[in-house]
């Protein structure tokens, strides 16, 4: 399966890991990096040191090309890009922040860079600064995301109509048949988060696990869009966030709610209740955790025989 996606990061399949906090750890990047995609290591969630060990032990469980993905407004972000750079690390996924920073940055570093957006604006933006490819990605995605409410599906098109450089889709993407409707769109890859943080390979906690699984429609929401809109499901820490848009809240409040240590508390240390579950919508669909091979096996083997039939017709 070639294209540019697959060209430009020398893999198999145009299918990249999410660089999630406290999920996308070395075991899970060197997992998806095994079986033909771009695994990314989650730098969001890593000290600069906790960064370096994961980084040495991927390049000891797998030979293929892997990356890290770093939010740009992390606080020890100049730590951070120097230990990629250290390291040798040759693809960088970032986020949450303007493109402008860093990115001449790396690529002076010879690093191919990726920029996450969630709008054409964002889009045009990113290309501009010099990115590779960019990320499209729609509100339903799990985890931080745009306020502008945007999906996935609409995105793409869009974005694609404006910009030159390769588009990745991401948010609502789970499956072979997504993964076809998306490139029909314009995409040229995928970008799979909730699925990932499902498999026996992610770092989360088997409860956080869990509740992935037991998600239906409409338990999870984008919310605290005053600080950063999140994808979350609904557990008591999201009942309290409601009851304080009730009363009318301050951002303070709503920053002295969240406090520090919330994602951690829920995703890696299993506090259903407690913590903050980001998550996608397309966790409604998931049912079921697998080592990261099978859940390939299952992309493929769809995407190949949902696309054999469609040109049938």
């Amino acid at each position: 399966m070639k294209n540019s996606i697959t060209e430009l990061f020398n893999i198999q399949y145009p299918i990249i890991q999410g660089g999630m906090v406290w999920v996308s750890g070395w075991k899970l990047a060197s997992a998806v990096s095994n079986a033909g995609g771009l695994g990314l290591i989650g730098a969001g969630s890593m000290h600069p040191s906790t960064l370096q060990e994961h980084i040495k032990k991927c390049k000891n469980a797998t030979n293929k090309p892997f990356g890290v993905n770093v939010p740009l407004l992390y606080p020890e972000i100049d730590k951070i890009m120097q230990i990629i750079v250290d390291e040798g690390i040759k693809i960088v996924f970032t986020s949450a922040g303007n493109p402008n920073t860093w990115t001449s940055f790396l690529k002076k570093k010879s690093i191919t860079v990726v920029h996450v957006v969630s709008s054409v604006k964002f889009a045009l933006k990113a290309e501009k600064a010099g990115v590779d490819a960019i990320v499209c990605e729609g509100f339903e995605a799990g985890g931080h995301n745009g306020r502008e409410e945007t999906t996935t599906f609409t995105l793409i098109p869009m974005v694609k109509k404006e910009v030159k450089i390769p588009v990745i889709a991401a948010g609502g993407v789970a499956s072979g048949k997504a993964m076809l409707a998306a490139m029909v769109l314009g995409a040229e890859g995928v970008q799979i988060g909730s699925l990932f943080a499902a498999t026996i390979e992610s770092s989360a906690h088997q409860n956080f696990k869990d509740s992935i699984i037991a998600v239906k429609e409409g338990d999870t929401k984008l919310t605290l869009k005053e600080l950063a809109p999140v994808r979350l499901i609904k557990n008591s820490f999201y009942n309290q966030i409601e009851q304080l848009y009730q009363n009318n809240t301050s951002k303070q409040e709503l920053k002295n709610l969240l406090g520090k240590g919330r994602a951690k508390k829920g995703i890696f240390e299993g506090d259903i209740e407690n913590g903050e579950l980001e998550i996608g919508q397309i966790a409604g669909v998931i049912d079921k955790i697998l080592p990261v091979k099978a859940v390939f096996k299952e992309i493929i083997d769809e995407f190949n025989t949902v696309k054999a039939f469609v040109y049938r017709l």
